[in-house]
């Protein structure tokens, strides 16, 4: 029975780890995909340069509890830290395609 909970158990984890790093992988991608997305704002006058400011900060801010989540769980996001994570990162979207899509422009 104990040898049981032991297979159990290590098998669980041999599939967990996977599952962690993948959430990490899709939360650097999101990261690059935002800073794409930003800078394509910057480059066509959609953003001024305040909104760049502030959004370059928020996904700076996102980027930085990725590290320190990262250093803290072994290189792994535990299943909460991945839920905020992507709460933030859905909140930074909203926030770059109001700011992309809002009437005011950078002045050339």
């Amino acid at each position: 029975m104990f040898k049981k909970a032991i297979i159990a158990a290590a098998l669980m984890t041999s599939l967990v780890a996977p599952l962690a790093a993948l959430a990490d992988g899709e939360v650097e991608q999101r990261i690059d995909s935002q800073q794409t997305r930003i800078n394509q704002g910057v480059q066509n006058g959609s953003l001024t340069y305040g909104e760049y400011h502030r959004l370059d900060n928020g996904l700076d801010r996102i980027q930085a509890q990725r590290a320190r989540d990262l250093r803290r769980n072994d290189g792994h996001l535990t299943p909460a830290e991945y839920r905020r994570l992507n709460r933030e990162q859905n909140r930074l979207s909203d926030r770059i395609y109001f700011d992309k899509h809002n009437r005011a422009h950078q002045h050339r």
